[in-house]
């Protein structure tokens, strides 16, 4: 790995880490905040590609692990990580490379690189439902509340999501124009 990629995964688990130290937002159905460490999960996956951007959420996953308080709330450890929120960060560690993933399958298929809808596409499909998928049966699990309780729930987070990955997505293609980060995209 040459040392512009390393410095890129530097980069990207740091402004990840910062987007941690925006205090999340309770919302008293569920255990767990409105955060915006997920847009930087999707910035990793649209900007750094799959390998990369993998490396940094893992990276970043293992210093949550170990206990330093970067997740939202200055939280921190094993315990925060396998609890009720473990689930969104279990989902975290492939999201970049099912969203990298997802935009070489469809540019490969339509045989061109893929335009703003088309990245937004696979980008909502990744970060809502593979996502939540993998934290609502963790929820469900860590709380013994059903899964359709806890799917229903998770319900509240959609519109905010949904923003933060179209935001994501403007980011990625903008730069991806200026830097040609991503040939798989205009």
């Amino acid at each position: 790995m040459k040392s512009k990629d390393l410095t890129q995964i530097a980069l990207m688990v740091a402004l990840i880490i910062v987007l941690g130290f925006i205090p999340g937002i309770p919302i008293g159905i569920i255990p767990v905040p409105i955060i915006l460490q997920n847009f930087g999960i999707i910035l990793a996956g649209l900007l750094l590609g799959g390998k990369k951007g993998t490396i940094a959420v893992a990276i970043f996953i293992l210093l949550a692990a170990i206990g330093l308080p970067i997740l939202s709330g200055f939280r921190g450890g094993l315990a925060v990580v396998l609890g009720p929120t473990g689930g969104y960060i279990f989902a975290w560690l492939l999201t970049p490379a099912l969203i990298a993933g997802g935009i070489d399958l469809m540019a490969k298929l339509l045989r061109q690189p893929l335009n703003f809808g088309w990245v937004l596409l696979i980008t909502l499909i990744v970060s809502i439902l593979w996502v939540y998928l993998v934290a609502v049966i963790w929820l469900s699990y860590q709380t013994h509340m059903p899964f359709m309780a806890a799917l229903s729930a998770n319900g509240v987070f959609i519109p905010g999501d949904v923003i933060k990955t179209v935001i994501a997505v403007i980011i990625a293609v903008r730069l991806n124009h200026s830097l040609k980060l991503n040939p798989q995209i205009k």
